[in-house]
């Protein structure tokens, strides 16, 4: 009976624990270490760059942004599953001519390049960069496209959030192995008393067996004894 009830304790549980993960802003993102991924495959008429961006701001990111080996190639993955595009897909990134450098939208760090040999003299004003979806190599192109076939969108989990769910998981996990526990020492505890009683064994817990003779009975009897014991 304790062990039909476990399965029916664990299941809300674990309901719990899968709920804690989901940070994503939704059920279409894909999560990747602290990040979330959706990849839109709707063609759009662009003017600027900024209404691909608007693509992903919508649905709570910004454009893609890639900061080591294995995000490119965790992308690239991805995309070699889904995606029904171009070769080529824009990336956040756009040519800073103030500083001459290349930055991404999101401001994050450019901590990571996977440039493929180009000319380095060409002239960068109005310059983007693009995922090649075969190579994972990036490319540098022209901001001003008239269209895109995709966009490729990122959200950070926040920091809050991600050390919430991370306490989430670990409370869930308590709670599940203090359910296992207790209920595997109700069942060892329910086995013994079930078998001390089949055998027939005497615990704290059974009654007492009554004499057969009671109280006035005794009273009589030492009575009697004493009485004998004077007249001898």
């Amino acid at each position: 009976m304790a062990g039909a009830a476990l399965p029916s304790l664990l299941l809300p549980l674990l309901g719990l624990a899968a709920a804690a993960v989901a940070d994503c802003p939704s059920s279409t993102w894909v999560q990747f270490q602290d990040n979330c991924y959706i990849f839109l495959q709707k063609t759009i008429k662009v003017e600027s760059i900024e209404d691909a961006r608007n693509q992903c701001t919508d649905h709570g990111g910004d454009m893609i942004s890639i900061h080591n080996e294995e995000e490119n190639a965790f992308i690239l993955d991805t995309l070699k599953k889904q995606w029904k595009g171009s070769d080529n897909i824009l990336l956040g990134m756009f040519f800073d001519t103030d500083d001459e450098s290349f930055k991404w939208f999101d401001k994050s760090n450019m901590t990571f390049g996977k440039w493929a040999d180009q000319d380095d003299e060409e002239d960068l004003v109005d310059t983007c960069a693009y995922l090649h979806t075969t190579t994972g190599e990036w490319k540098k192109g022209n901001c001003e496209v008239s269209s895109v076939q995709g966009t490729l969108c990122k959200a950070a989990i926040p920091y809050e959030k991600k050390y919430l769910s991370d306490n989430h998981i670990l409370i869930s996990a308590l709670v599940i192995a203090s359910t296992v526990i207790l209920t595997v020492l109700g069942a060892i505890i329910w086995f013994l008393y079930k078998r001390n009683l089949d055998s027939g064994f005497t615990t704290i817990f059974s009654t007492a067996p009554l004499s057969p003779y009671n109280d006035d009975c005794v009273l009589l009897v030492a009575e009697e004894t004493k009485y004998a014991v004077q007249f001898d």
